[in-house]
């Protein structure tokens, strides 16, 4: 567990397997809009060592080599420190990363997607790291992209639910987003995500309750998974002592009957994943009924269900969802302290969106340089000299 947000308990004198050294790992960003594509970089670090430390860069920072940050460096310290794979945070990383960080804190090597971060002058921040030989690489998780959920919530369509075709609209959206003068971004371009039950199996935990534990049962849409999340189940991860908390997620379908317009933002498979990587949950029901049902209650044997404070939306029928749950004495409504919510951050995004789609642009263009300055040196005759 996460101590004081900086670190874990015991953590930094851990050992690796059979008493060796352990292997410290480093992994930085802006973790902007966490998302599953983040999450699955840091599995992939944490399985290359022991011990996984993440450095999380300022607003400032980004702001200044990126453009805006959709959320302040507070809320994004705290999303990275949910990930479940994730032993320790470092607030206010610097952008470009150096020997002397990883030294610092005593790292073996850093990892990163096999994508590329550049600086504002267009520079390789893995640069200095590379060379030295203290650079490792993990594969991108195709699909998703900050730059692609910003695309969605501006678009407002719903043509990336699950359940429908890809309309014309969003496939014109799709074909363009990654392409400015010069060619298409192979890294920041958008591509359909493909689920998998291998890559479920590499997010979930395999492990079913054990005697003794309390058995917490969650529901919602979990879309954009975000703050106001992760405070809710923070909450409810501390009712027990030890808890087991499963969170059902709804169809896209159900969650656009009770919250209309695009929602939601991310398919049911990927909010899927994005629920599975926090820290504070056990389990996930793919498609879980809207009201909570005796059937449900006794099938997981649940012993406690929870709620935030945001507004119950009756079942199609009007009757209240959480009624069985209620009239067994288990419901309990947790506040969470927290009051962001998907609404604000699509409000966010719609309220900045000029500098958004600047920002997207900006980065496409650069990256595409970096990409042809490349090619023109790799296509250099043996022997000529930059």
């Amino acid at each position: 567990m996460i101590r004081n947000g900086h670190g874990v308990a015991g953590g930094a004198e851990r050992r690796g397997p059979a008493g060796r050294r352990a292997v410290r790992v480093w992994c930085d960003g802006c973790y902007d809009m966490v998302h599953y594509g983040h999450s699955n970089q840091l599995r992939q670090a944490r399985a290359m060592g022991d011990y996984l430390i993440v450095g999380v860069h300022t607003d400032e920072e980004i702001a200044k080599h990126k453009g805006p940050p959709v959320f302040t460096q507070e809320e994004r310290y705290k999303m990275v420190q949910a990930i479940k794979w994730v032993d320790e945070v470092v607030p206010a990383a610097p952008y470009v990363t150096t020997l002397e960080t990883l030294d610092k804190y005593n790292c073996d090597f850093c990892v990163h997607g096999n994508d590329i971060t550049l600086t504002v002058d267009g520079q390789d921040t893995y640069e200095e790291v590379k060379q030295a030989g203290r650079y490792r690489e993990c594969k991108r998780t195709q699909g998703v992209s900050t730059t692609d959920l910003v695309g969605r919530m501006l678009l407002v369509t719903k043509a990336h639910h699950s359940s429908q075709e890809m309309s014309s609209e969003y496939r014109e959206y799709a074909d363009s987003f990654g392409k400015c003068p010069g060619g298409r971004n192979p890294w920041t371009g958008v591509s359909q995500f493909l689920q998998t039950s291998q890559k479920i199996i590499q997010f979930a935990s395999g492990k079913e309750p054990q005697p003794g534990e309390t058995v917490i049962y969650v529901a919602g849409a979990f879309d954009l998974f975000h703050i106001g999340h992760v405070d809710f189940l923070k909450e409810v991860y501390k009712l027990a002592e030890r808890p087991y908390v499963i969170a059902g997620l709804h169809f896209d379908q159900e969650v656009n009957r009770y919250k209309g317009k695009n929602y939601p933002i991310m398919n049911l498979h990927e909010r899927t994943l994005s629920v599975l990587a926090c820290r504070y949950v056990s389990e996930v029901v793919i498609g879980a009924p809207y009201a909570v049902t005796a059937e449900l209650l006794n099938h997981f044997k649940v012993d406690l269900v929870c709620h935030g404070k945001t507004e119950i939306v009756p079942d199609k029928d009007g009757s209240d969802p959480y009624q069985e749950p209620k009239r067994k004495g288990i419901f309990c409504q947790i506040d969470s302290g927290s009051d962001l919510t998907t609404d604000l951050i699509v409000q966010r995004i719609i309220k900045n969106r000029l500098e958004y789609e600047a920002r997207n642009q900006k980065k496409e263009a650069k990256e595409l340089a970096f990409l042809e300055a490349t090619r023109q040196h790799e296509s250099q005759p043996t022997g000529e000299t930059d």
